[in-house]
């Protein structure tokens, strides 16, 4: 857990404010006399931590290891007899309400997090081109600029976006009908998502998601709409922490310039549970192009400090506090 100190971020480090409900599970061969447990063979897995439940034949429901003795020696919570070596699982940890750990995230950080990111161009074809629809179905996905197909570690292959950033629709002309285009995918931290779309009414026109996505797995057209759709990115930037008022942002740097107006903040969703509908559970932010002068180009650069309040990283921060409600 992130502590609230002087210390910068660092980059990524190990924390225990994941979003998975289980961590890597460690499979031993073991016993358990009283409250003792003793370790004669590691399977797979790390070595065992403080907090993580332990399961197998004969092992009382709910165990959990409370101290770590040496020598492959541990104490667990309940007292109970497995007489003979037997194969254990451990995972999780009872003393974390949110317990999985994550490789890249919030930690070791400070008070202040940098967000540092070269957006490239937006496009409204980059993720799917432009098709029509004479009934539902899904849209066939097709890496443009600044969006790469990548394998997940799950085996799911999906288009890889530059940084997290909301998705379009484009409609295309005709006679149009209202309908809803879900995009389903993954966050920067890997937590699945999804966000309907409506195309609205109104043909020859884009209409902009609220999410930031990392990761798009699928597109899915509800019905005809009556002309072409195609999807894309937006200059909607998805911000890496919780941001829930503009006055935790001290200052933007977009192209190097700085000024209050070099960007449009929209404050993190707070609606618990999300929904296919809500807001970004962390917050959003628009570099301004309004001149185009500063465009989105792979090349200039937007530098938001965010001040972080303690329950994003002081000593009872929590993965909320830090990362927002969980996706949905």
């Amino acid at each position: 857990m992130p502590q609230f100190d002087d210390d910068i971020f660092l980059g990524t480090a190990q924390t225990y404010m994941g979003l998975k409900t289980q961590p890597n599970t460690a499979i031993i061969t073991a016993t358990i006399s009283g409250t003792t447990l003793t370790v004669s063979n590691y399977n797979s897995g790390d070595p065992l931590t403080v907090g993580q439940f332990v399961s197998g034949s004969g092992v009382t429901a709910g165990t959990y290891i409370t101290a770590n003795l040496g020598n492959g020696q541990y104490t667990v919570s309940a007292s109970q007899t497995v007489g003979s070596a037997t194969t254990m699982y451990c995972a999780g940890n009872a003393l974390l309400g949110d317990p999985a750990p994550m490789d890249m995230g919030i930690g070791p950080l400070g008070r202040s997090f940098v967000f540092d990111v070269i957006p490239e161009a937006s496009s409204n074809t980059n993720i799917s081109t432009a098709a029509s629809y004479s009934a539902a179905g899904y849209a066939t996905l097709a890496a443009g600029a600044g969006v790469q197909s990548v394998v997940r570690a799950d085996g799911t292959t999906v288009l890889q976006l530059d940084c997290p950033r909301a998705v379009s629709i484009t409609i295309g002309t005709g006679t149009i009908t209202a309908t809803n285009v879900t995009i389903s995918g993954y966050d920067y931290y890997g937590q699945a998502m999804t966000q309907t779309i409506s195309t609205g009414t109104t043909q020859s026109t884009t209409v902009n998601g609220k999410k930031a996505f990392y990761q798009i797995s699928s597109v899915y057209v509800a019905g005809n709409c009556g002309g072409t759709i195609s999807v894309g990115t937006t200059a909607i930037l998805g911000l890496p922490v919780r941001v829930i008022d503009a006055g935790y942002i001290s200052s933007v740097g977009w192209a190097n310039q700085l000024g209050n107006n070099s960007a449009t903040f929209v404050a993190a969703d707070l609606t618990n549970p999300a929904t296919a509908s809500t807001g970004d559970v962390r917050g959003t932010i628009v570099p301004n192009t309004s001149t185009g002068t500063y465009p989105l180009n792979g090349q200039n650069r937007l530098v938001v400090e965010v001040l972080l309040n303690a329950i994003a990283a002081g000593p009872n921060a929590t993965r909320t506090g830090a990362l927002g409600v969980t996706q949905a």
